[in-house]
């Protein structure tokens, strides 16, 4: 990643088509991260930072209580969240992190049985831009093995936790495997980018509707997700007469879980399942579908 793109596709989007018709794709994606987050049982110098509420325990002690948060996420949430998406007959992509299935094998035997993707996040919950490119190469390799073993398909998709580092786009690439990546914030459409003078797809990721501002703020009351979501999905829609749309709604186990903001959660699948024009997909068949009818322009050799 050595430019920036600030043009896109600009006042000019592609027409679009998503199947059967549809204005609006709606991808959910579930991020199951409990159990790979830090930890000084996993030997990490300090416990997981971020939880539902401020710590007031010392980096180098463990905070018991935040470890519950994390716990509650996949003892509880995640099961309450695969049968909300079973009721309304959504299909979800699962970013997941290794260490998380590892831990929880059930989860990684379920995501698969009820027909979710499952889509790389990590070995662990770290940030990558941490690494060096060899220790990155090494957790992309590692989370890639590790998930295969879990839950017997192979990700297609990568996303980083905190975004990539410079080095994680061709990585990824350099791996091999992978056909997409959601490293990006930057548009409603997927898009290609180049990596070593290659087209890449990149579907991009929001966080606009996403569960995280009930810890990190923005959102205090189940009303404020339903509310944020409803509204996105309505100016998509309104949006998408002329021309198709993607949505991206953000789901993390030990957040929308808990049953009053589940129950927001159901509340916007009701609104939205019976939206006309609305295709709730993964995103590994949004990418397939921009791969096939949408392919990348001739690169320029000039």
């Amino acid at each position: 990643m050595t430019t920036r793109d600030f043009v896109g596709y600009g006042p000019n989007p592609p027409a679009v088509e998503w199947p059967n018709g549809a204005r609006l794709a709606v991808s959910v994606v579930v991020n199951y991260e409990e159990g790979s987050e830090y930890s000084l049982l996993d030997g990490d110098p300090h416990g997981e930072s971020m939880g539902e509420a401020p710590s007031p325990v010392p980096a180098g002690e463990r905070d018991l209580a935040n470890e519950s948060f994390f716990e509650y996420g996949s003892r509880v949430g995640v099961w309450r969240i695969l049968n909300i998406l079973d009721q309304y007959n959504v299909k979800a992509t699962f970013y997941v992190c290794a260490l998380a299935l590892e831990r929880n094998p059930q989860v990684a035997t379920e995501i698969v049985r009820r027909g979710h993707e499952v889509f790389g996040h990590g070995n662990r919950w770290e940030e990558y831009f941490k690494m060096d490119r060899d220790a990155e190469r090494k957790a992309i390799r590692d989370a890639v093995e590790s998930i295969t073993r879990t839950t017997g398909q192979r990700p297609l998709g990568w996303y980083c936790r905190y975004g990539p580092s410079v080095n994680t786009r061709d990585l990824v690439v350099e791996e091999g495997g992978f056909i997409y990546d959601c490293n990006a914030y930057n548009d409603d459409l997927p898009y290609y980018t180049q990596v070593n003078g290659k087209p890449w797809l990149v579907v991009p990721y929001s966080l606009e509707v996403n569960d995280t501002k009930f810890w990190r703020g923005g959102m205090s009351k189940p009303g404020d997700f339903y509310e944020t979501a409803r509204n996105t999905l309505d100016l998509l829609h309104d949006e998408s007469a002329g021309n198709a749309k993607m949505m991206s709604v953000g789901l993390h186990c030990r957040i929308i879980g808990k049953p009053s903001r589940a129950a927001a959660l159901k509340q916007f699948l009701e609104y939205a399942t019976q939206k006309p024009g609305v295709w709730f997909t993964r995103r590994i068949d949004i990418a397939r579908w921009w791969l096939e009818k949408y392919p990348a322009a001739p690169i320029s050799q000039s």
